[in-house]
């Protein structure tokens, strides 16, 4: 294995990590299989730390001797450093964009990639307000609010959404990411297709709305919000911790972002078609009307090569994505994530992508 520089403040956990062949592989989420060692090289979304660190702590036990080094630097820094060559695999919030796909062929060779949507959670619209314990909004009136054109919490918009609710006298600080964050580009996408022309911004992974309050990762927001009083935001429901979560309008119902309600919207939703065939991006049906379905949901990715230099590389690889995508890995990740585990069907499509994975 080459040699690898470890990031300041990097996620450094052991991982077992598996065989060369796909049934001993698989016959690792199981803990049978031969001993292996080596090290992964990952970078990407902050949002799917809380998984990462369940993932490796479900597998640490079966085999010690293989290190996955993952640094939650944000899903665009993750797709950058993977496509500049600096990691072996990216986690990322948002799939590749036909730009990025450009630099993948560069990156991987006529082979191509893999993107696998394997950790799949609600992304909370989470707000600090002093004695207001709950909260509706429709989607409408929470595009205004993060457009700075509902500017205080006793709006007549805010108070249509909860008419039994005494709403304070109070200004509203919306606050976004600071970075470039497949979180922003998922709700953001979600306001563009749920709002409609209310909201006047086109989908991007940068904050659109200038002003505001922001800051950095999915952690740094949640801190923001928690700190004021009138502040809302969005966040992964896994690192929602103590804030207020709102319910958000879906038909006739206003519906709270949990696992469940999360795989509800994405079983509705369809694959991107055009794309490579070990590509499994999905378009989020973000304007649902389907009962008990939140539409303001994330879909993590994790996307590699399908052929590497390196044959440890691959191997290794192979491994940790079949245990990723595992019954017992998706398990592993809901404990500490409150992630919703990924269908069998998308669990079969994946196993082949990953199974694919060779050495150039």
């Amino acid at each position: 294995m080459r040699a690898r520089l470890l990031v300041p403040g990097l996620l450094v956990v052991p991982l077992a990590l598996g065989g060369c062949a796909a049934v001993n592989e698989r016959n690792l989420a199981t803990g049978a299989g031969e001993q292996y060692s080596g090290t992964l090289v990952g970078a990407g979304s902050s949002a799917q730390q809380a998984a990462m660190q369940g993932w490796t702590a479900g597998y640490a036990s079966l085999q010690p001797e293989v290190t996955v080094n993952y640094d939650p630097v944000g899903s665009g820094g993750g797709r950058e450093q993977f496509l500049a060559g600096g990691t072996d695999f990216a986690g990322s919030d948002a799939f590749l964009d036909e730009e990025e796909l450009e630099q993948a062929e560069r990156r991987c060779g006529p082979e191509g990639i893999f993107e696998l949507p394997n950790y799949i959670a609600p992304i909370a619209v989470v707000y600090n307000v002093a004695g207001l314990d709950e909260l509706n909004l429709s989607p409408g009136t929470l595009a205004r609010i993060f457009d700075q054109q509902i500017t205080r919490w006793d709006d007549p918009a805010i108070a249509a959404d909860n008419p039994d609710v005494r709403l304070p006298d109070l200004a509203i600080t919306p606050v976004n990411r600071s970075d470039e964050s497949g979180t922003t580009e998922n709700f953001v996408d979600y306001l563009f297709q749920a709002a409609g022309e209310v909201w006047p911004h086109e989908v991007d992974g940068n904050w659109p709305v200038p002003g505001g309050e922001a800051a950095q990762g999915n952690s740094g927001v949640v801190a923001a919000v928690g700190a004021g009083n009138g502040t809302i935001g969005y966040a992964d429901l896994s690192q929602a911790g103590d804030l207020g979560v709102a319910r958000v309008r879906v038909g006739d119902e206003y519906v709270a972002p949990t696992a469940e309600a999360a795989a509800a919207v994405v079983e509705n939703s369809e694959l991107i078609e055009g794309r490579g065939e070990q590509d499994f991006a999905i378009e989020v049906n973000r304007d649902t009307s389907g009962s008990g379905e939140y539409p303001i949901v994330l879909i993590s990715y994790h996307i590699g090569c399908l052929s590497y230099d390196d044959p440890q590389t691959a191997e290794l690889l192979r491994a940790f994505m079949t245990y990723v995508l595992s019954e017992e890995g998706q398990e592993a990740a809901a404990l500490v994530a409150g992630s919703a585990p990924i269908s069998d069907g998308l669990r079969d499509q994946a196993l082949a992508a990953i199974d694919a994975v060779r050495a150039s």
